[in-house]
């Protein structure tokens, strides 16, 4: 996709984002977007777009980490339903509990008896989330594996963004049909009527997140609130103070002035 016809309708959707959030803020709606796919299909890069101009107070990234021992014992959900949105929030999970069926399955990380436990499971928490009135919204990025393959290389090369590269990410290419496999079988059993899968073709990375973007703002059924008028006070008059000696406080030495 051409970049100046990109940034203009992604500016034009990101607007509707903000118009989205304050909806979410006035009325107390609850969101949640799980962003999964493959390694390096632009789940990164489409959850920056949608947060650039959003508060951080309202919309949240939950990019947990791998779990700890103790939350090796709990019930699988648990950790994550801690990081589920309360009244007036919207979650975006860069991966989510569907760990289980990707990685965890394909790695050899969890057992087949939590795996199957889990295909049983995710249908049922996720209804008695859409039940509760949560807003879930599940996207799918796709890529060929020639693309994924290009993005690894890509990364290797660039030192700014070398870190995003694991050695996880290199052995998904040695796995490819299994991670295939076990998308296909997580759709079967996952993609209810509560919650669809919607999946995103990602190989352009900017038609990816205009479709992404465009798809989730006519899923929630926000309506622009009146807008509060802002009145600014006056400033009132001095009473005398006086700022203390500059050479009584450290300042940040000005760089910018070596700059040619």
């Amino acid at each position: 996709m051409p970049k100046k016809p990109y940034e203009k309708e992604l500016f034009r959707l990101q607007s509707e984002l903000v118009t989205l959030q304050e909806w979410v803020r006035v009325t107390g709606a609850r969101v949640v977007v799980v962003f999964e796919g493959r390694d390096a299909a632009g789940k990164g890069g489409a959850i920056k777009r949608v947060t650039e101009y959003l508060s951080p107070r309202i919309a949240r990234i939950a990019a947990l980490p791998a779990p700890t021992e103790r939350q090796r014992g709990q019930w699988y959900f648990q950790r994550y339903v801690e990081h589920l949105p309360a009244a007036g929030e919207i979650v975006l999970f860069d991966r989510s509990w569907y760990n289980r069926a990707g990685v965890e399955k394909v790695m050899g990380f969890c057992s087949s008896e939590e795996y199957y436990r889990f295909l049983q499971q995710c249908p049922i928490f996720e209804r008695m989330l859409v039940g509760d009135g949560v807003h879930l919204l599940k996207y799918w990025f796709s890529v060929s594996d020639v693309e994924q393959e290009r993005r690894f290389h890509a990364r290797r090369d660039d030192p700014m963004r070398r870190w995003k590269l694991s050695p996880m990410d290199l052995e998904s290419i040695t796995r490819w049909e299994d991670y295939s496999r076990a998308k296909d079988e997580m759709f079967v059993h996952t993609d209810i009527p509560e919650a669809r899968w919607n999946v995103v073709e990602s190989e352009d990375k900017r038609r990816a997140r205009i479709n992404m973007i465009s798809h989730l703002l006519s899923a929630v059924p926000y309506t622009e609130m009146p807008a509060k008028k802002l009145e600014f006070p006056e400033r009132p008059p001095a009473t005398g103070y006086r700022r203390p000696p500059r050479d009584t406080q450290l300042y940040v030495p000005d760089h910018a002035a070596t700059l040619g």
